[in-house]
């Protein structure tokens, strides 16, 4: 009888998260603050039939609500389960199996993990000490295409505006643009959209917007890339409660997603200075967390859970850094929130004696 699973995924883990357990979780680089109060009022307010019928496909209002809010037509915009299953999807859409994706390393680690069983050959680069990319090799082999996360986790750093243009001006094949943290800063894709046809411009709801347990996700990209994504992505990716949450938040809930983007800015850049006054200079962040590298990053982060906060450890990130190479590629990555919330972190880091060796 042949296997009943395929080759390629025997030895692959399913993804797990941090078990944060009863202790406040730091390691999602979700909203601390909570969901806009929008978009509760809108759930509350879902007729219970709404729950007997299946949503709209596509989500017009949804996808009219996002256009707005990123300044494009309606037509280059396509909702999903998250940013991450566009990205999934696109990887689908345009390239074929044994086509290349090419993307800089360390960064989002679902993306070779997508590349691989969508039937991909995957190009990784590092990046530079200054956590540059060297764009010569990126483009060397003419990808399929090309992934791109600024700002980029688990780092935080954000790419600029001139390097994602040279790429997308040189690129042979598509380039996917996360976006999941561009609230946290000032990021030029949706008006590079208008400008080229091969760029697929991702985003979320699950961070800045405070709804990751709903699940929302969008693209932004040139309205025939964006028929043939929704086909790829099929139908009722999204529920009733979601479109509704998504859409309260992206309009009447704005103002409060943009000054709680704005707080958690300001705060990252606080605990950052507070960070490197404790011996534990975190690498430079636009988004909303920090990364530490840091030796003993399971030691630390196993005696702050036991004291009530959950952090994230990153292991065998590749030395593209100073800091990451002294570390042995271990790093603690850090959800900025509430500033009272951060006092306490760097309270019960100071208390553990918590050090970079």
């Amino acid at each position: 009888m042949p296997p009943l699973i395929r080759a390629l995924l025997r030895d692959m883990a399913p993804y797990t998260a941090t078990d944060a357990g009863n202790a406040v979780d730091l390691s999602d680089n979700t909203s601390l603050w909570g969901p806009p109060p929008a978009a509760l009022d809108a759930v509350r307010a879902l007729d219970a039939s709404a729950l007997t019928r299946y949503p709209p496909t596509p989500p017009a209002g949804l996808n009219a609500a996002l256009a707005t809010y990123a300044g494009v037509p309606v037509n280059m915009v396509v909702a999903g389960c998250g940013s991450d299953d566009l990205i999934d999807c696109a990887m689908r859409t345009f390239a074929e199996p044994g086509d290349t994706i090419a993307f800089a390393s360390p960064t989002f680690s679902m993306v070779p993990v997508f590349a691989a069983i969508n039937g991909l050959r995957t190009h990784a680069i590092p990046y530079g000490p200054e956590l540059d990319i060297d764009v010569d090799a990126l483009l060397a082999p003419r990808p399929r295409l090309i992934y791109l996360c600024s700002p980029n986790n688990p780092t935080g750093s954000a790419l600029p505006s001139a390097t994602i243009e040279r790429i997308v001006a040189n690129a042979t094949g598509v380039v996917i643009l996360d976006e999941a943290y561009g609230e946290f800063t000032s990021t030029p894709g949706f008006s590079l959209v208008a400008h080229s046809e091969r760029l697929v411009v991702t985003r979320t709801l699950s961070k800045a917007f405070g709804l990751a347990g709903l699940r929302i996700g969008y693209a932004v990209l040139a309205p025939s890339l964006a028929r043939a994504l929704e086909t790829v992505r099929g139908p009722y990716k999204l529920n009733a409660a979601a479109v509704a949450a998504a859409v309260a938040a992206s309009t009447d809930g704005l103002p409060w997603v943009r000054q709680h983007a704005m707080e958690a800015a300001t705060n990252r850049d606080r605990v950052a200075e507070r960070l490197v006054a404790l011996g534990l200079p975190p690498m430079p962040s636009q988004a909303n967390f920090v990364c530490v590298p840091c030796r003993q990053a399971s030691r630390v982060a196993e005696r702050l859970l036991a004291r009530g906060l959950a952090l994230r450890v990153l292991r065998q990130l590749p030395p593209v850094t100073p800091a990451l190479a002294a570390s042995g590629g271990a790093a603690l990555r850090i959800t900025i929130g509430p500033w009272p919330l951060m006092e306490q972190l760097i309270a019960l880091l100071q208390a553990e004696g918590a050090t970079c060796e």
